[in-house]
């Protein structure tokens, strides 16, 4: 029934006709139905399982409602947070309009500004404009958004530790300091130094207290204090036993790194060593392993096996009911073992000879001292006696072959990654050697030589000449972008009687009320050219409506 997803109902000879499709699908005679990827659906699935809800049924026979649906995961992430502090680009010369009226920043309002409120804002002072910070969207999963810890730097914590080692460093070099202005060699006053020293310690000094004086404190408090792994009531000295010392790393602390020692939460066990760097001696824990293998561990075992091995035999040994009788028979069952030993020993060798291989010189001859005396040199060289002598290896060393004068191995070809002879740069073994002519051949084939000799032999048109100006025009030219003059400032001269009479015109002109357009009167209808007295005389007048302090008035004046 995996086609039984058509919606709408059927007629009676329709439902007939996918009746038998289905048993046909199922028989094997018709091929199995397709869901939209392409893939065949098996016949034999329940309808309840192939036919898929209102809400999501597509009209064709599928199977991806009984998926999971496919998410994006990529905002789970618990090491996706803002970048705090980050500043976009340079801060700006002048304010911008829409900005912040405090500090001048784009990217957030006055009500928003998280910088001190200033006597008076950037808008107005266009000074001191801060530069605009970067706008971060952070997508946070469910886990990201509810982490606590989501976001801090750890280096954060290093401050604390700074801030006080700064503190413990002055109080170290006052303490110093104290001690050099008391120090002199009067005896006298090195008593009464002692003694105002003595008198000043029994008045806690808390500013300058040493680590003496809190051992003092510690020792003071000891007795009031809980003993390790129990829980002590000084007054009424009731003990309480706890499960275990709470001051005790526990084993699978030791080392946290997932590819060691294999920690079973079952049993508490732990039997390889946590940290295999270290040797098992000096470690605290070295595992359970070398616990059951250290101390008297092992003769246990031993004892243990000899008595399952005597049970087997035939004789009533029991380590638990009676061990004193175990460890008995066991001192005896060693004791025959080792004489048993030393007979078959002597009597194989009063048999077959050999005795005399079997003695081993003293150690005070094979680690004996020589009278012959040998001077080195810090470099290791023999300055004086007799080198000691290399010892041979059973493989022919220096043989040099088809006139080489190197070994093959001695050279190492980076380029290609293959070992060859450092006489000729050759990597075919066994072959002849060319010497300095093989070496400057290998190079000359090298790709790097090759790539290096490409852009000479290839015909390029050479490049054009740099054009080069000349000091005086360029000074000329950054004058001319960097300058705040006007359009026509500084070319022209301006008559001054002219420029008079133009003022006075524009100033009737604006008393009228007249617009801009009429600024002229009569004189532009016809052809008539603005003079440039008559436009400064307009730039003079004009009034600025953009200027952000046309209207300030100082009121502390």
């Amino acid at each position: 029934m995996a086609s039984a997803t058509a919606t709408g109902k059927l007629s009676r000879e329709e439902f007939r006709r996918q009746k038998d499709l289905d048993a046909a699908r199922k028989a094997g005679t018709a091929p199995a139905a397709l869901d939209e990827e392409g893939k065949p659906i098996n016949p034999h699935i329940p309808q309840y399982i192939a036919q898929a809800p209102w809400y999501l049924d597509t009209g064709a026979p599928s199977l991806s409602h009984q998926r999971i649906p496919e998410y994006d995961r990529s905002a789970d992430k618990l090491d996706n947070w803002y970048d705090r502090g980050a500043k976009a680009g340079p801060a700006a010369k002048k304010y911008r309009k829409g900005a912040c009226e405090n500090c001048g920043a784009m990217t957030h309002k006055k009500a928003d500004c998280l910088e001190r409120p200033r006597k008076k804002g950037a808008k107005y002072t266009n000074k001191d404009i801060a530069p605009d910070e970067v706008i971060q969207e952070v997508a946070t999963g469910y886990d990201a958004k509810r982490d606590r810890w989501n976001g801090y730097d750890p280096a954060e914590h290093k401050r604390v530790y700074e801030e006080y080692e700064a503190v413990e460093a002055a109080r170290q070099k006052l303490r110093e300091e104290e001690i050099d202005k008391r120090t002199t060699t009067d005896l006298a006053a090195v008593r009464k130094v002692a003694k105002a020293g003595k008198e000043k310690s029994e008045g806690k000094d808390d500013d300058f207290g040493s680590s003496e004086d809190e051992d003092e404190d510690q020792d003071k408090y000891a007795e009031a204090a809980d003993a390790v792994g129990q829980k002590l009531d000084t007054k009424t000295r009731i003990t309480v036993r706890n499960l275990r010392i709470r001051e005790d790393t526990a084993k699978y602390l030791i080392n946290l790194d997932p590819s060691s020692a294999y920690y079973d939460p079952k049993t508490r066990s732990m039997r390889e060593n946590p940290l295999k760097n270290v040797p098992a001696e000096e470690a605290r824990f070295a595992g359970d392993n070398f616990l059951r293998y250290s101390g008297e561990a092992p003769e246990v075992q031993k004892l243990q096996l000899f008595a399952w091995n005597a049970s087997q035999r035939g004789n009533d040994i029991h380590i638990n009911a009676l061990p004193t009788q175990g460890q008995l028979l066991h001192k005896e069952y060693i004791k025959k073992k080792e004489e048993l030993k030393d007979t078959t020993k002597v009597s194989i060798l009063a048999k077959y000879g050999g005795e005399e291989y079997l003695e081993k010189a003293p150690k005070e001859l094979l680690h004996g001292q020589t009278e012959e005396y040998v001077e080195y040199s810090r470099t290791g060289q023999v300055i004086k006696g007799k080198e000691r002598a290399k010892v041979k290896s059973k493989y022919p060393e220096d043989v040099y072959i088809n006139n080489h004068t190197a070994v093959w191995g001695s050279w190492y070809d980076v380029t290609t990654g293959q070992w060859g002879y450092a006489c000729c740069h050759s990597s075919i073994h066994m072959s002849y050697c060319t010497g300095e002519a093989g070496i400057k051949a290998a190079e000359e084939s090298s790709a790097k030589h090759l790539l290096q000799a490409a852009p000479s032999s290839s015909s390029m048109p050479p490049p054009p000449p740099p054009v080069t100006d000349s000091q005086q025009d360029r000074k000329k030219k950054a004058e001319e972008l960097f300058s705040k003059k006007r359009l026509g400032e500084g070319d022209l001269s301006l008559d001054k009687d002219r420029l008079a009479q133009a003022i006075s015109e524009e100033r009737k002109r604006k008393a009228r009320g007249g617009d801009d357009e009429d600024r002229f009167g009569k004189k532009q209808k016809s052809s008539y050219e603005v003079s440039e007295e008559e436009l400064e005389a307009y730039r003079m007048n004009r009034k600025l409506t953009e200027d952000p302090m046309a209207n300030y008035v100082d009121t502390e004046l």
